[in-house]
This record gives structure tokens, sequence and C-alpha cells, in this order.
């Protein structure tokens, strides 16, 4: 049996940080994961219980500052990075000269051309190292890059609206269905701990509960990843966010036009064929399904498809990421 893989977690005590560990913890390849925080010094916390108490009475879960030369000396070589984008954007060129390989959970590396990089307005140190580096990191959506994603040095994980998005029309696109002169309408919604754990007053919950409000129409920050996974053209996409007073979860309702007359069966079986073997998504059709519904529950992230034709020849495809 091979030697398990040594991880640490750079942000445990937010809110991705937390669902990562947990699922790192019960990995059967990974030993347990070094718990880091970013705040230095001794004044925060030092079990992740004091940030989380339901993990109170579980063995314990240390927190740890960031340390290079600690890290080295536990053997870790997997570094994740919970961090905010601009944390992020400082802390991968440094894990990076240490030798480590990093998984970054922002948007510091998920794009690579300039003009939808530019929403993010990062101050690189090192622009001659940040380009290398946004050249050479791996968007990491399994179903699309998973043979790149096994050797990469640096995978930016995907965005959840872009997941959605992303894995609902790419059957769709690669197979030419699409007429994209018409346009594609993604009408998207998720959960508020989306946002992160620093609070908002778009996430305060008197302007949350019993609320559904549109926001960042036009310039949200994953509609890039969208179009440069998908190679549209900025203008092919239309995409509008939502906020539902939910803890989490993403449904994205998708309308296309086909290029041509189309069974239903091609559509299915191109759905089919592209995530033959892709343990983490599932397709139906409408029919199929008692309700267009889902409960948000603490589970891995699983992608859902349920298809209809519309009278109007449009099709439509509600895609479900509960993360």
């Amino acid at each position: 049996m091979p030697a398990k893989l040594k991880t640490a977690v750079l942000g445990a005590s937010g809110y991705s940080g937390l669902e990562l560990t947990r699922i790192l913890e019960r990995h059967p390849r990974l030993e347990k994961p070094v718990l880091l925080r970013r705040e230095g010094g001794t004044d925060g916390p030092t079990d992740l219980a004091e940030v989380f108490p339901e993990l109170s009475g579980n063995g314990g879960y240390p927190l740890r500052s960031l340390s290079w030369p600690e890290l080295k000396r536990q053997g870790v070589q997997l570094l994740f990075l919970a961090t905010p984008h601009e944390a992020s954007r400082s802390l991968v060129p440094e894990a990076v000269a240490q030798g480590l390989r990093v998984i970054d959970l922002s948007g510091a590396w998920r794009l690579k051309q300039a003009q939808h990089r530019a929403i993010y307005s990062f101050q690189d140190a090192d622009a001659v190292t940040a380009a290398e580096l946004t050249a050479k990191a791996v968007y990491g959506l399994p179903e699309l890059n998973s043979d790149r994603i096994a050797s990469a040095q640096l995978v930016a994980n995907p965005g959840c609206y872009a997941t959605s998005v992303i894995l609902a029309l790419a059957p769709l696109l690669k197979a030419k269905l699409i007429d994209r002169s018409h346009g594609i309408i993604s009408d998207s919604k998720s959960g508020v701990s989306g946002a992160g754990k620093s609070p908002t007053s778009r996430t305060h919950f008197i302007s949350v509960a019993d609320n559904l409000s549109a926001y960042a129409v036009f310039h949200h920050r994953h509609l890039g990843e969208m179009v440069e996974q998908l190679e549209l053209d900025d203008g092919d996409l239309t995409f509008t966010p939502h906020l539902l007073p939910i803890p989490r979860g993403i449904l994205s309702t998708l309308y296309v036009r086909l290029n041509r007359a189309t069974k239903e069966a091609e559509v299915e079986s191109c759905l089919r064929d592209f995530y033959a073997g892709k343990h983490w998504c599932a397709y139906s059709r409408l029919r199929n399904c008692r309700s267009c519904s889902f409960r948000c529950t603490r589970t891995t992230a699983i992608s859902v498809f349920v298809w209809q034709r519309m009278a109007s020849g449009w099709y439509w495809f509600p895609a479900w990421t509960i993360c």
C-alpha cells in the first residue's frame, strides 16, 4: 500500500476550510491534516473546536500558525488554501517556492485572461512569477481536467456558481448542440455561506431573511470562469446570481436553444456519455423527478441535472450543486 499523503489546510476556521477538513479527516489515503489559521502569533484560537463547538469531543483539532519550516518538518506535501483571494495570490508563490503542491479554493488563480482577472484588482509583488503560475495553474474541475489535475503543482478550484453552470453546459457545447447566436441564460441562486464567513450588510440577517435579491449583475466574479472554461465569447452568456435565505447550496436554471431539431434521446445520450464514470454527477428527466427541489445538507458536492424541452424550442436545465 502506498504511503499516505500528508496535507495541510490554511484557513481551516472558515466555512470552506471546515468542510475541507471534514473531507480530509475521513479520506483513506490521507494522514490527518495539519490545520493552520491565518492569524499569526498566539492570540488566535488553538483548536478548531473553539471556532466550531460541534467538533468538541472528537479528539482535538489543533490550530497552528503558518510556518514554512514547520510544514517541512512535518512532511507536508500538499497545501490547501481556504483563504481570501488576495491572501492566496500572495501565498501561492511562497508555497511553490517551498516545493509544495497547492490546491487553492479562492479565485486567485482560476482565470487565464487579463480582462477577466481585472475584477480582482490584484497587485502582484512579482508580476513575472505570477504570470508563470497563472499559466501553469490547472482549473480544478475533475469532470473536465482529471488527467491534468493529478500531476499539477497548482490547482485552482472552481467557484460554486461556475461549477453548476459549467457542468450543465459542457456536454451540450462539446457536442455542438447549442445555438450560441440565441445566447445562453443562467438564472442562479445561492445560499448565504457562499459569500464567506466575514459579515457584510448584504449577508446580515435583516437583509437576507424572508428575502430574495439579485446581486453583482453583469459583473460577478465567476462569470469569467464560465466563459473561459466553456470557450464562450463574453456576450454569449447572460448570468444573473441571486441570494436565497438558506445556508448553502446552488441552483442554476439554464435556458439554451439548440441549433437543429434534436430528439430528446440525443440530448439524454449526450449527457450520459459525457458523464459516464463521473461519480459526482447525476442527471434525470424532469418527468422522473417528483419535484424540482433539493434540501441543503452537509454532503460532499454533487451536481444533478434535470432537463426538459419547452414548447418554444428552448431547453430548460436546472443544475444543483450541493456544497
